[in-house]
């Protein structure tokens, strides 16, 4: 009768390599097989279904052949290790603010101002070109500002789902490759999804209590899934006067936003500045309670000013510095 297997491991180095033999019947020795080892540091950790059946003694060659085995694994995951040593280089930061704050004409003066600072969009074409498999693709963002009663939560679904994949995507090898401290700078984020636009939704009834319920639920499950991976080290706050931002929403001319009114930015006014500068918006992240907010005045007209655009690459190059 077999007993059950003991989870054991064996020692992984570039010199050598011990594999920890079980017995389950007299006549019957199981051996680690590399194929399947999940390599933890120095050990390779390893249970029942990471074990090959093995009648008498490995010969020689096999066993060179599996010490190559496991070598190459170790050389692949050393690689992989240090990417991910490069990777958690870079600083994530986001710009929020509110709808035509200006958070497009800014990121054009960060993407102009360093090479080690790379600026991810916002996904906006990704809601306006939803592929339903039919003839044509469904303009999400339109149908939202149409009937937000039917497609708030279709929409505030699909948007952090949109920025979800937008934070997770691998930074490009120049920022890798950077000497100086590099930085992603993302066009807002998922936390901006829940606590700004989708909790504003909430508010004015286009997302039901269900519907919340379940929204938080699968967000605060991913973000933790993710960790690390979705953490911002800093974020900068573009804030402007309502009446600001409706007649630059006025000029850009974006055909969904036709119909956006005053009053519907003066509510997202409201929740930036309890979220970013009163604090007083409840969070679930610890990690984001004490992330590092820089508030830059965007109602001066920055576009065309080059003394306005110094001044706020002098403040950013600061604050990137001290996060």
């Amino acid at each position: 009768m077999r007993t059950m297997p003991r989870v054991v491991y064996g020692a992984l180095g570039r010199n050598c390599v011990a594999f920890s033999p079980i017995t389950f019947h007299r006549n019957t020795s199981w051996i680690l097989s590399p194929l399947f080892c999940h390599i933890d540091t120095k050990k390779v950790w390893i249970s029942r279904r990471d074990l090959v059946p093995s009648r008498g003694i490995y010969s020689e060659n096999a066993v060179k052949q599996m010490r190559k085995r496991v070598l190459s694994t170790d050389e692949k995951y050393g690689n992989a290790g240090q990417q991910m040593h490069e990777v958690n280089r870079i600083k994530r930061v986001s710009i929020e603010g509110n709808i035509a704050v200006g958070k497009s004409t800014f990121a054009k003066l960060l993407r102009s101002a360093s090479k080690d600072w790379e600026v991810v969009p916002e996904p906006v074409t990704k809601w306006q070109k939803v592929d339903t498999s039919q003839q044509s693709a469904s303009n999400l963002l339109d149908m939202m500002y149409k009937d937000p009663q039917r497609w708030a939560y279709t929409f505030q679904t699909f948007s952090c789902m949109t920025r979800l994949r937008t934070q997770l995507q691998l930074p490009p090898q120049r920022l890798l490759r950077a000497r100086a401290t590099p930085v992603q700078v993302f066009e807002r984020s998922v936390y901006s999804d829940r606590y700004i636009f989708a909790l504003n939704m909430v508010h004015l009834g286009c997302i039901s209590s269900v519907e919340w319920a379940v929204y938080q639920d699968w967000h605060s499950f991913l973000v933790e899934q993710f960790g690390r991976r979705l953490e911002l080290e800093g974020i900068i706050y573009l804030k402007a006067p309502p009446e600001i931002c409706h007649k630059r929403l006025g000029r850009r001319g974006r055909d969904e936003e036709k119909g956006v009114e005053l009053a519907y930015l003066e509510r997202l006014h409201t929740q930036h500045e309890n979220w970013l500068v009163h604090r007083s918006t409840e969070l679930h992240f610890e990690q984001l309670k004490r992330v590092p907010v820089l508030v830059l005045d965007a109602s001066v007209e920055f576009a065309e000013d080059s003394d306005v655009q110094k001044e706020f690459i002098m403040q950013v190059t600061n604050f990137f510095n001290s996060i």
